[in-house]
């Protein structure tokens, strides 16, 4: 589950991280109040005004805007809010603006130079292990460093069996190149960020930039945070920070159904149970010459209420031009699914696209009795080579 870079902060806050201060607000007018509210605490002479939506790269669309005077607060945020704004991890479509997190500015005065850096706290599956990756060169083009520069990027592992000792603390600020209260700040920043990361059971910390200031103190200026959805059942208050408008809605609707799917860019849907059965049979469509639109497990126990739903959530996708079910009934029941499977077929009506069905197992036979006793245009098949050149003659 993803953060606003607003709730990230917050939540890096509560761990002792120093974060560049800001307020979320939902209008122009409410801006302009908070421009004032962070000109009393901070003294901050300018606004930085940036879109939160669950993407990267707002700069280079359009969503953050510096603001010089309250005039020019009211003005760029409401620009900014309500745009449908475009960046490269948001697609053609774009996302639109809900809300607006107006903050300190970071760039005043002072004798020493400021500086811009990356640090992001994530998994390395290859490892088994937690790793600190960072770099000097922190901003806006850090995914071009890594692809023409990869000498700047630097990782850390961490030992679970230890945690982060203080001498990588230490090793982290001397790659940055800090020295006197700047490299302190960094041996006390990067302990906290950890912390924040492991106790809130994140998938992912991403701070960009991590930001030295003219007076030498280290604090995050943005903070992209993803929380690992199977432990959200631990934190119930990062649960309800979750902004429903920043996903799919299908996904959100399958999650309602409690379906596990995932929507893809491919032309044949796909229903299967279980996880591994679900990759498989993604792979049998791509090597029949198709692309999977979804990865859609309806679990091992499904019901034919749960088979109907999951039907009625893979024909919402206009780019399906054929779907394939692939059910083995271990727990589960055929009869059940092929139920299922001719209810929602009744009940939708006209069958426009060519429906493929492959349920083997627990009252098999029964299964195929009810799909042949049917009616329905659905082309029953025993074995997934069958089901392959049906594919594949669906989509030639």
């Amino acid at each position: 589950m993803n953060l606003h870079e607003y709730q990230g902060k917050a939540l890096l806050s509560q761990f002792g991280v120093a974060i560049q201060q800001g307020i979320p607000v939902h209008t122009a007018d409410d801006a302009v109040q908070a421009a004032r509210q962070l000109q009393e605490s901070t003294g901050t002479k300018c606004w930085v005004l940036k879109a939160q939506i669950h993407a990267g790269g707002r700069g280079k669309g359009g969503g953050v805007k510096v603001a010089q005077s309250l005039e020019e607060v009211r003005e760029k945020a409401g620009k900014i809010l309500g745009m449908q704004l475009v960046t490269p991890q948001t697609g053609p479509l774009g996302k639109k603006v809900y809300q607006i997190l107006v903050a300190q500015d970071v760039y005043y005065g002072g004798t020493s130079p400021v500086q811009e850096f990356y640090m992001s706290v994530l998994l390395d599956r290859s490892l088994g292990k937690n790793i600190i990756v960072y770099s000097t060169e922190g901003g806006m083009d850090i995914e071009k460093v890594a692809d023409e520069r990869p000498d700047k990027i630097h990782k850390e592992v961490i030992d679970p069996s230890v945690g982060l000792m203080p001498f990588q603390a230490r090793k982290i600020a001397r790659n940055l190149g800090l020295q006197g209260q700047a490299f302190r700040e960094m041996t006390r920043f990067v302990p906290a960020l950890v912390n924040a990361y492991e106790q809130s059971d994140a998938s992912l910390f991403e701070i960009n930039p991590l930001f030295k200031t003219s007076d030498d103190r280290i604090i995050a200026v943005d903070a992209k945070v993803s929380i690992d959805e199977n432990a959200l059942y631990r934190h119930l208050d990062l649960e309800a920070l979750r902004d429903i408008r920043e996903e799919d809605p299908t996904e959100v609707e399958a999650g309602e159904h409690n379906l596990n799917y995932v929507k893809l860019d491919g032309n044949v849907g796909c229903m299967v149970n279980g996880a591994g059965l679900a990759m498989a049979t993604m792979d049998i469509i791509q090597l029949s010459g198709g692309k999977p639109a979804n990865f859609l497990d309806v679990g091992g126990t499904a019901s034919a209420e749960r088979v109907a739903n999951a039907f009625r959530i893979i024909r919402k996708d206009p780019n399906v031009k054929a779907i394939l079910v692939n059910i083995f009934g271990g727990i589960v029941r055929c009869d059940r699914v092929a139920q299922g499977i001719v209810d929602v077929c009744k009940q939708l009506g006209n069958m426009d696209i060519p429906l493929i069905v492959r349920l083997q197992g627990t009252n098999a036979s029964e299964a195929r009795a009810l799909l042949d006793a049917s009616g329905l245009p659905i082309q029953a098949v025993t074995g997934l080579h069958e089901a392959a050149e049906q594919v594949r003659a669906c989509v030639a």
